[in-house]
């Protein structure tokens, strides 16, 4: 059976510094890897583990180079239930790498290789894979990427729309400077925002995108722009839920927990979102989970954790 959620873009390995404030041009620095990543593998990922109680299916779109750090990504998406049948081999490209170095005031510095990550064309985007669509989806380093990623998220959204008139389009803005200036990220994004069911900003891409200041306002004027709800990530302060009817939005806490490593905690979080709000959860019970599993993830180093279910429960009933 084809996947009831489906997510593509960029598939890659991260390599970490194990320190913080070592610069990427220190000769004999520290790196811990691979890691499977690529902020929409991170986020198919952590919904397909978070879907293993109610049997919702998941599948990804994306391609990857012959080679073992491609091997890497495709086994642990296999391991947590994601239908990687329709990601391709690249035999002219390697697996894409992003070499990541950690500042002590969290700011992050990436050297980004590529490789096979940006190759989705719209080729790879077949109808018959999406007749059982309810969710798709979409980020914006995967509009960034390359123009062919962006026209295959352009057509996946038409497909899934098509196929089914009620699916849930949900979009992480995902801004990406070292890939493209923010003027134009804003302009490839606003095709999709029209079509967004559930947009997940931060609140910095909320003020972006909506073009005003104060991320309230924004998540407000973005409501206008066609989501029906507008999920603001506030990192370790939870989140703040707003929809027509919620225009002051609902205040979820996060979790206190020890932070090992940040890297995939807001893609981790959107896959949480979507697997409560398919389930029928009210708003507030959606969010209490997706912050639970967003604290969890860094509290592993690495983009992609193994976190169950049954763990996320635990710490929301404490």
């Amino acid at each position: 059976m084809n996947p009831e959620s489906i997510c593509l873009g960029e598939l890659l390995v991260e390599i970490m510094r194990t320190e913080n404030n070592v610069p990427h041009g220190i000769e004999g620095g520290l790196y811990k890897g691979p890691f499977p990543s690529g902020a929409p593998a991170i986020f198919i990922d952590s919904a397909a583990r978070m879907s293993k109680p109610f049997n919702f299916s998941t599948g990804f779109i994306g391609v990857i180079g012959n080679d073992d750090f491609g091997e890497c990504i495709i086994k642990k998406l296999k391991i947590d239930g994601v239908d990687t049948s329709k990601i391709r081999v690249n035999k002219e490209r390697t697996t894409g790498i992003a070499f990541n170095q950690y500042n002590s005031d969290g700011s992050r510095k990436f050297i980004f290789a590529p490789g096979a990550a940006g190759q989705v064309t719209p080729e790879d985007i077949e109808k018959e894979y999406f007749s059982n669509i309810k969710t798709l989806h979409i980020m914006g380093s995967a509009l960034s990427i390359s123009d062919t990623s962006r026209k295959s998220c352009y057509k996946a959204i038409d497909i899934a729309k098509l196929l089914n008139p009620q699916v849930i389009i949900s979009f992480d803005p995902n801004l990406r400077p070292e890939m493209l200036d923010i003027k134009t990220i804003i302009k490839i994004s606003k095709p999709v925002l029209e079509k967004t069911t559930i947009l997940f900003p931060s609140g910095e891409e909320a003020e972006m995108l909506a073009g005003v200041r104060g991320e309230k306002k924004a998540c407000r004027k973005l409501l206008e722009m066609g989501p029906k709800l507008v999920v603001l990530k506030k990192g370790k302060e939870g989140c703040q839920i707003f929809s027509s009817g919620i225009v002051d939005g609902i205040n979820i806490p996060g979790f206190s927990v020890k932070e090992i490593d940040p890297t995939g905690a807001g893609d981790s979080f959107g896959g949480a979102f979507i697997v409560g709000y398919l389930a029928g959860w009210d708003l507030k019970r959606i969010g209490l989970f997706a912050n639970a599993v967003g604290a969890l993830k860094v509290k592993f180093f690495g983009p992609m954790p193994n976190t169950s279910y049954e763990e996320v429960i635990e710490l929301i009933e404490g």
